[in-house]
């Protein structure tokens, strides 16, 4: 269930609402396989623990990708909004890759709605996202996430 549910008219006064965080999740290696396979991406530094305890960051990482699309069920943790026919969504503005992350580590979504904009039949919003790494200060993954919600 999200942190945060409101209606159309509510989510149109929404400019500059912080949305909170949410739980943590832990990357795993059978993840990032997993992701591999999906996307024929299959660069040791994610898919060979043995030989990425050697490489640049000690153990593998995760796709930058991967960890981006996490996004999405981390947005259905913070926000919804009832009463629309059709919830899209609508794309990216702004990505960073700022950390790598390491199989192993926690990561959650700290988001704020930056924008909403009225589109014809509904409201497009732009949600500042920042995917942080538990015990680090600098976060994984910096975006500007847009959604859009119809009548």
């Amino acid at each position: 269930m999200p942190n945060l549910v409101v209606d159309f008219d509510t989510l149109l006064t929404m400019s500059g609402k912080d949305l909170g965080t949410t739980d943590y999740r832990e990357i795993t290696q059978q993840q990032i396989n997993l992701f591999a396979d999906a996307t024929d991406d299959q660069q040791w530094i994610h898919t060979d623990p043995e030989r990425a305890k050697d490489g640049p960051f000690g153990a593998p990482i995760a796709h930058g990708f991967l960890t981006l699309s996490l996004i999405i069920p981390f947005w259905g943790e913070l926000f919804d909004v009832e009463g629309v026919t059709t919830k899209v969504n609508y794309g990216l503005d702004k990505v960073r890759f700022t950390s790598p992350v390491k199989v192993g580590s926690k990561v959650r979504m700290q988001g704020s709605i930056a924008e909403v904009t009225e589109v014809k039949g509904g409201a497009q919003i732009k949600v500042n996202a920042t995917i942080e790494i538990e015990g680090q200060e600098r976060p994984a993954v910096v975006a500007e996430f847009l959604a859009r919600f119809y009548k």
